[in-house]
Parts: C-alpha cells; sequence; structure tokens
C-alpha cells in the first residue's frame, strides 16, 4: 500500500484522493451500473485520467485507481477529463432533459392528427440536432419518437374500435392518413386487424397449451406472432374458460406441438436452468405500458425493484401507481416478469396469479430452499374470484 495515500477507514467516505471502501454504497452502485445514481457522483480513474457516470458502460476499473466525486465540476477541478463514452456532464442535466423530453412527447401529442411527425420538425421544436433529440428521447423513454408517435395514435385507434365506430372514421380520428398505413403496421401493432381488434379476434387462430411447472398449471397461449397470453392456477378448464374471455371471437386451437419450443423455454426457467428467457411477445399496449414492460424484462434475475423504482427508469418519478397498473395489466407474465416488482418495504404489493405464485417465483429466483411447489388447490386466479367461484 502506498504510504502516501492512506484509505480512509470512515465507513462510507473517502477523503480527497482516496479510493472508495469496498462496501461503500457508491461504489456498489459502480459496480452494479446503477444508472439511477447517475447524475448524483461521478468516478474519477487516476490511470487515464477520465472520469465516469457510475453507469458507464466501459471496463470497470479496479477499485484502488477510482476516487469519487460529487459533481463534474469537482472531478474537473481535480485534473480528470469527461468520458467520451457516458457522458457524464449530460446526466448532471438530468432535470432539464427530463422537461425537453416531456415537450417533445407533448408536441407529438399535439400534432397527432399529421400523418407523420418528422424527426427534423422535433429537433426544431427541442432546439437540438436530430441524433442529439433522438438520443436524448430514447435514453428518457426506452423507444424512439417515432415508436411514441406510433403508439399514441394505436391507443386513440384502440379507444374509437372499442366505442364500435367504424373502421375508415375510427382510423381518420385517430390521425392515420390512409388505410394502407394502418393496415401495413396493424398486424405489428395490434396482432391482428383493426377490425378484428374491433370485433374482438374475430377469426384470429390463438394456439393455446398447458403444463404442469414448478408453480402449478400454466396455460400459454399464441399467436403467429408471439405469445399473447400466459395463465397460472386453476384447472385447466377455468384457464380456457379465462382466455376465451380475454379473446372472445378468435379461433382457439389447443396445440402442444405448435408451443413447444415456447413452452420448453419457459418451464427451464422456471427451474432455473434458463435464466434469460427471450421469447417473442404479440401483446397490446399504450407507450407507457411498453415502457414499463421493457424494464421489467431489465431486471436481473434474483432481483427484484420497487414501484417507484420503476417509475423513475421511465421518467416519470411520481408514476408509481401507473407503474402499478401496468403490472396489474401485464398479460404474459414471466415472460414479463411483473413479479419481480415490489413495494418500497419490500413487501409484495399485488399479483394478478396470487400472491403465492408472486412468492414462489422470488423464492426460486433467489435460490432459496423454500421455493417449493405451491399446492394448486389454494390457487387464487386472478379472474376468479373466489366468492364467484363458491356459488
Amino acid at each position: 500500500m502506498n504510504p502516501k495515500r492512506p484509505v480512509s477507514r470512515k465507513p462510507y467516505r473517502t477523503a480527497p484522493g482516496d479510493p472508495p471502501a469496498p462496501d461503500d454504497p457508491r461504489w456498489l452502485a459502480v459496480l452494479a451500473r446503477d444508472s439511477t445514481q447517475d447524475g448524483r457522483f461521478v468516478l474519477g480513474v487516476r490511470s487515464t485520467g477520465i472520469y465516469c457516470r457510475p453507469s458507464c458502460p466501459a471496463k470497470k476499473p479496479a477499485r484502488e485507481r477510482v476516487v469519487l466525486y460529487g459533481t463534474p465540476g469537482d472531478a474537473e477541478r481535480a485534473g480528470f477529463r469527461a468520458c467520451l463514452r457516458c457522458r457524464p456532464r449530460e446526466a448532471a442535466g438530468e432535470p432539464a432533459q427530463t422537461a425537453l423530453v416531456r415537450r417533445v412527447c407533448r408536441y407529438i401529442e399535439e400534432n397527432a392528427d399529421l400523418e407523420r411527425v418528422t424527426l427534423d420538425a422535433l429537433a426544431k421544436e427541442a432546439g437540438l440536432s436530430p441524433f442529439h433529440l433522438q438520443r436524448t428521447f430514447r435514453r428518457a423513454m426506452g423507444i424512439s419518437p417515432r415508436q411514441y408517435a406510433d403508439a399514441f395514435r394505436l391507443g386513440r385507434l384502440k379507444a374509437h374500435l372499442k366505442r364500435k365506430e367504424p373502421v375508415t372514421m375510427a382510423m381518420y380520428e385517430a390521425g392515420y392518413g390512409s388505410s394502407s398505413r394502418l393496415y401495413e403496421r396493424a398486424p405489428e401493432q395490434l396482432g391482428m386487424t383493426p377490425g378484428d381488434y374491433k370485433a374482438g379476434g374475430r377469426d384470429q387462430e390463438i394456439s393455446f397449451a398447458t403444463t404442469r411447472t414448478p408453480i402449478g398449471t400454466m396455460l400459454v397461449a399464441a399467436t403467429a406472432r408471439g405469445i399473447c397470453s400466459i395463465r397460472i392456477g386453476g384447472s385447466e378448464r377455468e384457464m380456457r374458460a379465462g382466455l376465451g374471455r380475454e379473446f372472445p371471437a378468435a379461433k382457439l386451437r389447443h396445440d402442444e406441438n405448435a408451443l413447444g419450443r415456447w413452452v420448453r423455454a419457459i418451464v427451464e426457467h422456471l427451474e432455473g436452468t434458463l435464466p434469460r428467457l427471450d421469447v417473442p411477445v404479440d401483446a397490446r399496449a399504450t407507450a407507457f405500458q411498453w415502457r414499463v414492460w421493457e424494464e421489467l424484462r431489465a431486471i436481473p434475475y434474483g432481483e427484484t425493484r420497487s414501484y417507484e423504482e420503476v417509475a423513475r427508469l421511465v421518467g416519470r418519478p411520481k408514476a408509481a401507481r401507473a407503474v402499478g397498473r401496468a403490472c396489474a395489466t401485464n398479460p404474459v407474465a414471466i415472460v414479463i416478469p411483473c413479479h419481480r416488482v415490489v413495494r418500497t418495504d419490500g413487501s409484495l404489493g399485488g399479483y394478478a396469479w396470487g400472491l403465492g405464485v408472486k412468492q414462489a417465483l422470488l423464492d426460486r429466483e433467489r435460490g432459496g430452499k423454500d421455493a417449493v411447489r405451491r399446492p394448486e388447490k389454494t390457487r387464487v386466479s386472478g379472474e376468479a374470484p373466489r366468492a364467484r367461484r363458491a356459488r
């Protein structure tokens, strides 16, 4: 150890020029590349003379070569240069960026009647270059400006179709300039044509299969594009009835072979042999729901996040309740792991398929010894309240 640089023994504090303690929460955030800590502090690397944000994707330096600073200015006064890869000064200006992204979202919504709002027009509104706007918007929202505009227009279309308005009227009210543009994107966004969506999935073929898993019986349903529904617990008859209520006019077909590969992947994931589950999803959602769901899929296996943390990650720090609703309306549990979101105090919160299933999932993922199969007779279905079944 260099006698000229004695390491401070005070927990969670470092003297100027000293490396952080191994259990300093800031150093742990650096090791985890925790983006929620960006803007709160920066780390200088002595061997390179560069300072970074905590979530910098570059290779992490040895702790002994790191010095932590409260602001980019502190690091620069100590002689460090800003990293050109993670741009730590931009993280320090996050509130201004959030306001800018909100303004762009509002502009998109107010001009949704236009066939297409161009990136150049958005950049002019924001006072940025198109490239800088695209990068800033995606960092804050998780999707591009075009994806946000498409999702907003799609939400308006769905609202009009659910009111049983004619497809042509709903199309123009939602801001689509031509039927060809609408039908070109409808299968990707709705999972079906607008007319079929209005009719509850009319003539859509949905294959489904049931399987026994470590957490009980599960039903998996999918279109040709991906998994559209997962139901957990209850009898096969109950789950089949629930699928019918979800897609009242679709053609439901029991087909174990068609779904075999996806079902096996889900079972292996639940058994712990496939920690990363990567299967296609065909689910209808708003832009906000997709932002939340993308954050849920980014939560590492065996870890959890609070509703408040997820709200901050999607750029809506006061929208914890809306995050909860996005979790509750998730039609493909496990694939989109809403069970990994808990309350701030660590309690489970809610879960469509019962808190016992949620706890079992978390226990299995954490490798707990108590992760045992939960008897199916105690399962409480998310759609069939106990009082209704007891009549």
